[in-house]
């Protein structure tokens, strides 16, 4: 009788300890992982809601577009996070992962715009170049007399007399970061097509034309400089011959400083970037999970936080923090799309 009691009660015990390890696992803080770009803004959000909502202010890390794409698509469950930053749109294939791992319903909300910087310290030489030269200084191979060779140039004025007379080093971010993706699509790219051989190798071969336009060199001109923009920006303050590659919002921040180039002729600026003069600029966005609203409490009322007027407006408190604002109307879809937790579509 004692026997059978025991095996009884052995199940219940087993019962109480997934129950225990269960309410240890459950969260009461939001959890928001991606970009370095966003992360300010959604720091300073964040901030602002746990402030002034009743909820825990939201824990925010900065593991790059890439890294938290891959943390909030590998599952649904208070150990995966709850929402992503991202300095460029979700790719296709990071969906079909996300669907694959059960992460089905995902709302997407653009938040603003934000230009790539080339920048340096205050007191160094000025730049103004264009996107082909960008793309002569940095890819690991570029075309010299018809061929494609190794990257030959060491100072910025061999690729053009114009440019200053010193070594081409470059700080920018790693394969992993948002702002790395879009440097390449809006620089490298249109830089390399602009050599007609380039243009043509496009046309016949695209993956050969992106291998090219695509990789950076290797050879110490260009430095991986990890997801932290600014940690590059105190680098450049210790080596004026040096630029780095980062968002106008920590050149924004930071305008005691650092200084923008200008991307042929036109400087980064607030009002270049929003008229969409400035050559080199992106959408920020932040992705919610919505199985997990309900679960994690907040997340309806943060996001409310972050679409509001008064955060990404054209008056609003991110745009002190270098935040270029969507149009009007732009801001209302993605606000109404947030609010009705409307599913991302491709």
């Amino acid at each position: 009788m004692l026997r059978n009691s025991i095996l009884k009660a052995i199940p219940l015990a087993l019962a109480g300890v997934v129950a225990v390890a269960a309410a240890a696992e459950a969260r009461d803080q939001i959890r928001i992982v991606g970009s370095s770009t966003v992360f300010p803004f959604s720091t300073t959000v964040a901030e602002t809601f746990g402030k002034t909502s009743g909820f825990k202010t939201p824990v925010v890390e900065s593991t790059g577009s890439g890294g938290g794409l891959k943390l909030f698509c590998a599952g649904v469950g208070v150990q995966h996070p709850d929402i992503t930053n991202a300095s460029r749109r979700i790719k296709k294939s990071e969906v079909e992962t996300c669907a694959k791992n059960g992460v089905a319903d995902v709302v997407e909300v653009k938040i603003g715009f934000d230009g790539i910087v080339i920048g340096n310290d205050k007191g160094a030489a000025s730049f103004n170049v264009t996107k082909q030269q960008l793309f002569l200084a940095l890819a690991a191979e570029v075309p010299v007399d018809g061929k494609i060779v190794k990257n030959p140039y060491n100072n910025w004025s061999d690729i053009d007399k114009s440019l200053p007379n010193q070594p081409i080093e470059v700080l920018g971010p790693p394969p992993t970061s948002g702002t790395r993706d879009a440097f390449v699509e809006l620089a490298m790219r249109p830089g390399a097509k602009s050599f007609k051989m380039l243009a043509d190798m496009r046309k016949a071969d695209k993956k050969g034309f992106r291998k090219i336009s695509d990789s950076m060199r290797e050879d110490g001109k260009f430095i991986e400089a990890g997801e932290n923009d600014n940690l590059i920006v105190q680098k450049l303050q210790a080596n004026p011959n040096a630029m780095g590659i980062f968002g106008f919002s920590f050149l924004d921040q930071n305008s005691d400083k650092i200084k923008g180039a200008s991307v042929a002729g036109v400087q980064p600026t607030f009002d270049n970037i929003a008229a969409g003069e400035y050559g080199i600029s992106r959408s920020l966005y932040f992705y919610v999970k919505t199985a997990h609203i309900g679960v994690v409490p907040g997340i309806e009322e943060y996001v409310a936080e972050f679409t509001a007027e008064k955060a990404i407006g054209d008056e609003g408190y991110l745009t002190d923090k270098g935040l270029i604002p969507l149009p009007a109307a732009d801001r209302e879809k993605y606000r109404s799309a947030a609010a009705n937790k409307t599913n991302l579509t491709m």
